[in-house]
């Protein structure tokens, strides 16, 4: 007689086959996003720009968030695209590929160093100058003169305690049909996350809800890269 609480031979098993199963599933799931990462060849000059991104402390969007992004600009014809967030260039060179060839894609970001690295990725990725208006400053003081209605596709990838009032300056530039998008709102799984957060969390969880409860939103949320939040302009 085995003591009380000791598992049998077949209980054992049955446990043994399911951390299995999981350990099995883990492991498809990993491989399922490498496969993602790599369905969409990135070439040297986003592999440098990546490079760039790295040394400077930054998270730029993964190969599958910046296929997705590439997608979308392709799915509306973009013309006119605002990034806020320009970083080193990675998500505007996946912007620019699916974009019209005679879209210009306006980005925003605090610091010019990034944006020069950008320029040069640009360059690098084969853009004429004119396909790129780099716009250094705060992008709160900076999108209120941009024209009303007068892009297709906003991407968001900046300060996350002003992500509401992203939300708002998007709204009024996006033409009817257009796509808002914002990069990392799972901040690694801390939005779904139980017990105290910091408060840029807060404010995803509040982005999360007013993008879902919005009458003129059609919303998505994506699981890829940090997580992307897409909506459509009705």
């Amino acid at each position: 007689m085995r003591p009380v609480g000791t598992p049998d031979a077949r209980t054992r098993a049955r446990v043994g086959r399911g951390r299995g199963r999981e350990a099995a599933i883990s492991s498809n799931g990993q491989a399922s996003w490498a496969l993602a990462d790599a369905f969409v060849a990135e070439d040297e000059a986003l592999l440098r720009a990546r490079d760039r991104a790295r040394d400077a402390g930054l998270r730029p969007v993964t190969p599958t968030a910046g296929s997705v992004l590439r997608l979308l600009a392709a799915s509306v014809g973009a013309k006119a695209v605002a990034e806020i967030g320009t970083g080193t260039g990675v998500s505007g060179i996946h912007l620019l590929n699916g974009m019209r060839p005679d879209g210009v894609l306006t980005t925003v970001d605090t610091e010019p160093e990034y944006q020069q690295a950008a320029r040069q990725a640009f360059r690098a990725s084969g853009f004429a100058v004119n396909r790129a208006r780099l716009i250094p400053g705060p992008a709160l003081d900076v999108l209120p003169r941009l024209a009303d209605s007068g892009y297709d596709l906003v991407f968001c990838d900046a300060d996350r305690l002003e992500v509401l009032e992203y939300l708002a300056e998007s709204l009024r530039l996006l033409r009817p049909g257009g796509l808002v998008v914002f990069a990392g709102v799972l901040a690694n799984g801390r939005t779904v996350g139980t017990g105290p957060q910091p408060t840029e969390v807060l404010r995803l969880r509040e982005l999360l809800r007013e993008v879902h409860e919005s009458d003129v939103l059609l919303p998505s949320l994506l699981p890829v890269g940090d997580g992307l939040l897409c909506a459509a302009k009705r």
